[in-house]
């Protein structure tokens, strides 16, 4: 009995050990998401709300399109919140889907603890998925404006970096962004400690597109989060490499300046003043909860990562649009 009840023992441990569990929330559209973060708006360069950050806007006061329908419009500007993000250590977890997991569907994955990776235990390594979801949810609600400006889309998980062999193995990584050898040496590095002072001035600088401001580097576009300082950083890390990551894919597109009045346009490298994240889990951010790529998340990270049900992340991303308003 005794050796039994050994086996048992070890078998049960070695099962809670293998098998992280999946804990989330569903997205309040209406108490989870910081509706002043649609502000500062402006209309013909007139700013008519001021509250928050906002990047430079075209200063015409009319403007003509001949798509998707002929018109001339008075451009305006605004924030609009389009996609969420999961960042999880567990395999095929939904995170603001309400911790639903999806299960292993046949397929081999991994997982995602924060491993120490010296000697002296001084520095600290991990390993995220992302699970990125279409969600335009001013369109749904019907807030703001024409819907000429607007996404028009329905909800959709886009994509799950559990079956994406170029996300999980930093050797075939490479391949999608062969360029990543140029910015490994300390002077490309040392860019991003300026690219972090900018950002958490105002706007990340766009030039140091390599950079992913005070959260580290955004090359390579993997899960693996070589300075692991905290959840937090790690995970806002990995949701900045995995919006590049997008972008290089064609898969996002540009929609800020004079250039997005008529709708969107190619952005094959990332202007990482485009966005803004709210953390929607594991505690939303729901006032003035928005920040630039790459700010640093010591002035607000506190509180917001805690044992068992607070280590995996859900954000909100918000998008910059500037739009020729009929």
């Amino acid at each position: 009995m005794r050796k039994f009840a050994l086996i048992l023992c070890c078998w049960t441990a070695f099962t809670l050990e293998g098998r992280a569990a999946c804990h989330g929330r569903f997205v309040n559209p209406i108490t989870d998401i910081c509706w002043s973060c649609i502000f500062p708006i402006t209309l013909g360069g007139i700013n008519l709300m001021r509250s928050g950050e906002d990047t430079p806007n075209p200063s015409e006061f009319v403007c003509y399109c001949s798509t998707p329908v002929p018109r001339v419009g008075i451009p305006i500007s605004f924030w609009e919140p389009v996609r969420l993000v999961d960042v999880t250590r567990t395999p095929y977890c939904l995170v603001n889907m309400g911790g639903i997991q999806l299960g292993s569907i046949g397929m081999t994955h991994r997982g995602g603890n924060a491993t120490k990776s010296s000697v002296l235990g001084g520095l600290k390594h991990s390993f995220y998925n992302v699970h990125w979801y279409v969600y335009p949810v001013i369109w749904w609600l019907e807030l703001l404006i024409d819907f000429v400006c607007l996404e028009k889309a329905s909800f959709d998980l886009l994509w799950i970096t559990e079956v994406d062999p170029t996300w999980n193995d930093d050797e075939l990584g490479f391949l999608t962004n062969p360029e990543a050898v140029f910015f490994g040496n300390p002077i490309a590095q040392a860019a991003c400690a300026a690219d972090c002072v900018a950002a958490s001035a105002g706007f990340p600088n766009d030039l140091f597109f390599w950079c992913g401001g005070c959260q580290g580097s955004l090359y390579p576009f993997g899960g693996t989060i070589t300075h692991h300082v905290g959840g937090v950083q790690a995970s806002l890390l990995a949701t900045q490499r995995f919006i590049a990551r997008l972008h290089r894919f064609g898969l996002l597109w540009g929609y800020m300046g004079s250039s997005g009045l008529c709708g969107k346009y190619p952005m094959p490298i990332i202007k990482k003043s485009q966005y803004k994240t709210q953390m929607t889990y594991p505690i939303p951010a729901t006032h003035k909860g928005c920040y630039p790529l790459g700010r640093t998340e010591v002035t607000y990270s506190s509180g917001r990562e805690f044992p068992t049900r607070g280590e995996d992340f859900g954000y909100l991303i918000w998008r910059k649009r500037n739009c020729c308003l009929m």
